[in-house]
C-alpha cells in the first residue's frame, strides 16, 4: 500500500530563511578546527530514507512490534565496533546512541547498577558532561587531580581509593581527554586495584574520538576490552563523520542481562537509556563503514596524524609552543586572540587552546591559522 505524500509549497520567506542558514553553514563549516567533527562526508544515498517514519525503539538484538526499523543494520554496526574493541561478537552488546554523553551515561549507569554502593572516580580533565551524569544517576563520586598533561594523577587516585577501599570502584577512564587528548593508563589503574585488593570494580572508557584512532595505529595505547574495560563509548560524528550527533555504547552481554525487562507495548526488551531512538544514525554509521572499510579509515587516521604533527612543527617553528600526545590529533598551544579563535572556531580553556586535525583540516589550513596568529600578535 502506497502512502500519499503531501505536496508542501515553500513560500518565499521560508526559502529565504533556509538559504540564509545554509549559507552560514557553508561559510563556517571549513573553518571548524577546534571541535572534533569530520566535515567530509556524503550520505546523499540515504536521502530516500528521510521520507519514512523509522524508529529503533528498544533492544537492537530483540524483535520489535514496530517493524520500520534498522535493528539489523544496528547489529552489524555493533559487531564492527566489537571487533575493533577486541570483544567477541557472541559476548558483545551495544546500541547506537545520540552521542558521547549518552554513551558515557550508559556505561556509568551499568557500573552503578552492578555496584549500587560503588564510588565513581574521574579526573579533573574528564568531559564536563560526566558531572551532570553523576548528578542524574545520584551516584557517589570523587574527582581526582589531573597531571599537567591531562592524564589522571595515579598517586591521588591510589590514595583516594585506599581511603574508600571498602566501597566498590567504578572508574571513568579518559581515552583522549577533551582539551589535551590525554589517555589514562588502564594498566596502572588495574595495578592500583590489585595492590589495594579491590575485588569489586567496573571500568568505563570514554573513547569518543580516540576510539576511532587507536584501532588504526601501529602502537596504540590500551583502549579495548582486552585491556580490562567493561564498557566503552565511541562517537560517530567525530572521526567517522555524520550530519547528526551519534555514537555507540558497547558492553558485555552478560551485564545487560541483569537489567533487561520486557515491554509488551512495543514487544521489545528495555535495555537502552532512550525509548524511541534514531533509526537513521545506525544507517549512517553502517554506510560509512561500507564505503571506507577498515583500510579507508586507517588511511584517514594516518592523514590526520600527519597534519597534527605538521601543526606542532609549524607552530614551534614560528615561536609558538605547541604539543600533542602520542597518537593524538589534538594540538595544544597558547590561547590566541579572540579574533583568531572565533574565526577558526578554536576551543579555548583558561590560557590554552587546541585545534583538532580532523579529515577536513589540511596543511594549508594550518598555515592560514599560524599566519593569523602571527598577524594578531604583531598588531597587538
Amino acid at each position: 500500500m502506497n502512502i500519499a505524500k503531501p505536496d508542501y509549497k515553500v513560500d518565499g520567506n521560508t526559502q529565504a530563511r533556509l538559504d540564509s542558514l545554509l549559507a552560514r553553514f557553508e561559510e563556517h563549516g571549513p573553518r571548524n578546527v577546534g571541535y572534533p567533527c569530520n566535515s567530509i562526508f556524503d550520505y546523499s544515498a540515504l536521502l530516500p530514507f528521510m521520507g519514512y517514519v523509522i524508529n529503533n525503539v528498544g533492544d537492537p538484538f530483540h524483535d520489535s512490534n514496530f517493524r520500520s526499523n534498522t535493528h539489523d543494520i544496528e547489529r552489524e554496526v555493533i559487531a564492527q565496533f566489537a571487533d575493533m574493541m577486541h570483544l567477541s561478537q557472541d559476548g558483545a552488546w551495544g546500541y547506537v546512541t545520540s552521542g558521547g554523553t549518552e554513551g558515557n551515561m550508559y556505561g556509568l549507569y551499568m557500573g552503578r547498577e552492578m555496584f549500587p554502593d560503588g564510588v565513581v572516580y574521574f579526573s579533573q580533565d574528564t568531559h564536563y558532561s560526566v558531572v551532570k551524569i553523576l548528578r542524574v544517576l545520584k551516584a557517589r563520586n570523587i574527582m581526582i587531580k589531573s597531571q599537567d598533561s591531562g592524564e589522571i594523577d595515579y598517586e591521588d587516585l591510589r590514595e583516594t581509593i585506599r581511603i574508600n577501599r571498602d566501597s566498590p570502584v567504578i572508574f571513568m577512564a579518559n581515552i583522549g581527554t577533551t582539551m589535551k587528548g590525554a589517555i589514562d593508563d588502564v594498566g596502572k589503574v588495574r595495578d592500583i586495584l590489585d595492590d589495594l585488593a579491590v575485588t569489586e570494580s567496573y571500568i568505563h572508557a570514554d573513547a569518543a574520538l580516540s576510539g576511532m584512532i587507536l584501532p588504526f595505529v601501529e602502537e596504540p595505547q590500551p583502549y579495548g576490552f582486552d585491556s580490562g574495560f567493561d564498557s566503552v563509548a565511541v562517537s560517530g560524528h567525530k572521526m567517522i563523520g555524520s550530519p547528526l550527533p551519534c555514537g555507540v555504547a558497547l558492553t558485555r552481554r552478560e551485564y545487560v542481562a541483569r537489567i533487561a525487562r520486557s515491554i509488551e507495548y512495543v514487544g521489545v526488551l528495555d535495555t537502552t537509556l532512550s525509548g524511541s531512538r534514531s533509526a537513521l544514525a545506525p544507517l549512517i554509521l553502517w554506510y560509512a563503514f561500507e564505503r571506507y572499510g577498515m583500510d579507508g579509515f586507517r588511511e584517514m587516521v594516518s592523514r590526520c596524524l600527519d597534519v597534527a604533527e605538521y601543526a606542532v612543527a609549524r607552530f614551534n617553528d614560528v615561536g609558538i609552543p605547541a604539543w600533542r600526545h602520542k597518537n593524538s590529533v589534538t594540538v595544544v598551544f597558547p590561547k590566541p586572540s579572540e579574533y583568531v579563535f572565533r574565526k577558526w572556531q578554536i576551543a579555548p580553556y583558561e590560557d590554552i587552546a587546541h585545534i583538532i586535525a580532523m579529515p577536513h583540516v589540511t596543511r594549508e589550513t594550518i598555515d592560514e591559522i599560524v599566519d593569523d596568529c602571527l598577524r594578531e600578535d604583531t598588531e597587538r
